[in-house]
Order: structure tokens, then C-alpha cells, then sequence
């Protein structure tokens, strides 16, 4: 699964540099900037509650917030929350959890004007998830010794993971953004997550999986200001 993903970042990658390589060679076409705009923007993962319809064992709803820094890099910070639950014959738990996650997001595509933030992108993510699992009950069907059965306490966990993730915004209307993310994501404390791991870990998956594979469709919505600009004035010589 991380194969197909670090193919598609590399795609991204190229593409990013084509279009790069295009406008270098054009010379009426001059590198624009918007470094002297600040943008906060504000999105929601519109497919989670799709998601959340058509299979309901797993519950996850998430939010962005990006602030654009310079030379086309976004300090982002993502949270949400969500629930997993497993009730079969044999083994029936359920489990809840908040999370967080913080990187930066790279533009990969020049401006086209000062005022276009149209953009692809490639991004690193940092998450944290807090896990409640509840008590588990569980059935075991031997012909020979018998059956037997018993619960297994609940417990608090907590998940670390690492997210590689690409993807796009476009800008339908002034301060109207949509786009995607897909997103490889790699669990970094797999070990504490063994016994009995969670059903479903909002905001990152499957708590028995290693890596996921993993997308997202947002709408979101930005604000935009002038930055000052601090004039320093040199102190005069005697």
C-alpha cells in the first residue's frame, strides 16, 4: 500500500516540477508572490459522514485548520472524533476516541497571479490519538473442552502515527475552497496496540493495521489580510 502512495507523491512531484519547468522557459511569465496576504483557512471533511452512513460500525468525523507561512508553505493542524464497534457472535467491545495532528503542507505549483491560491501540494502529519476501549466480552466454541467464555477489562490507550499525504484545493468562490487529500499513514506504536486493539481509531483506521491508505474530500473557508509591514529606521551616526 505505501508502494501505490510514495508513486503518487513522486507523481505529484513531477507534475509540480513540468509545470514549473513550463513557465521557466516562457520568459514573459515572471514568479509571482502572495508573501505580504495572510490566509486562515477552516475546512470539514464532508465524505466522513457519507462514510459514516454506509458503515456504521465506524464513526469519524474530522476538521482542518491551515495558516499559509511563506514561500508556499501551510502550518496545518487537524482534529476529530469518531467510534468503532465489533459485535459479532464471538468477541463484542467498542471503543471511542479524540485526535490530533499537526504538519505542513508544500505548494508544488507556482501562482499564476498574486491573487490565485489554487494549489497542489505534498504535506507531512504528526497524529495522536486518545482511546477508550470499553470492557470485552468474548465466546469461545470448543467441541472437545467445552466453551467458554469471559470479558476482558476496557482500557485507555493512546496511538502515534506518522501521515505522508498529498493532495489539492481549488477556490470556487472568494474564500470558498474544495479539494481532497489522500494520505499513507503508518502507526509508530504498534506494539502497545496488540492485544485487543481498538476496532477503529477515528482519524487514522483499522487498529490492527500497521499502514493505511487513507482520503479525504473538504470544503473549506478562508479569511484573508494584509500584513504589516515593520519599517526599521537605522540609528543615526554622531
Amino acid at each position: 500500500m505505501s508502494k501505490y502512495f510514495t508513486s503518487i507523491l513522486f507523481l505529484l512531484l513531477s507534475i509540480g516540477a513540468f509545470a514549473q519547468d513550463d513557465e521557466d522557459d516562457m520568459p514573459s511569465n515572471k514568479p509571482v508572490s502572495s508573501d505580504s496576504t495572510s490566509q486562515l483557512r477552516l475546512g470539514f471533511d464532508i465524505s466522513r459522514p457519507v462514510f459514516n452512513a454506509l458503515i456504521p460500525e465506524k464513526k469519524s468525523y474530522e476538521i482542518e485548520l491551515d495558516f499559509y507561512g511563506k514561500k508556499e508553505i501551510y502550518y496545518v493542524l487537524e482534529g476529530g472524533w469518531g467510534s468503532g464497534k465489533l459485535d459479532s457472535t464471538y468477541l463484542r467491545y467498542s471503543n471511542s476516541n479524540t485526535f490530533f495532528k499537526a504538519g505542513i503542507n508544500k505548494g508544488i505549483l507556482q501562482r499564476l497571479f498574486p491573487g490565485d491560491w489554487d494549489m497542489a501540494f505534498i504535506g507531512l502529519r504528526y497524529g495522536i490519538g486518545f482511546i477508550n476501549r470499553s470492557d470485552a466480552s468474548y465466546l469461545i466454541v470448543d467441541s472437545t473442552w467445552g466453551n467458554s467464555s469471559g470479558i476482558i477489562p476496557g482500557k485507555n490507550l493512546t496511538a502515534h502515527w506518522f501521515e505522508l499525504t498529498g493532495g489539492v484545493r481549488v477556490e470556487l468562490f472568494k474564500g470558498l475552497f474544495a479539494g481532497w487529500n489522500i494520505r499513507g499513514k503508518f502507526i509508530l506504536n504498534g506494539k502497545q496496540l496488540k492485544e485487543l486493539p481498538p476496532y477503529y481509531i477515528a482519524g487514522y483506521g483499522k487498529g490492527d493495521k500497521a499502514s493505511i491508505f487513507d482520503f479525504n474530500f473538504y470544503l473549506d473557508y478562508a479569511i484573508r489580510w494584509k500584513r504589516k509591514h515593520v519599517k526599521t529606521i537605522a540609528p543615526k551616526e554622531d
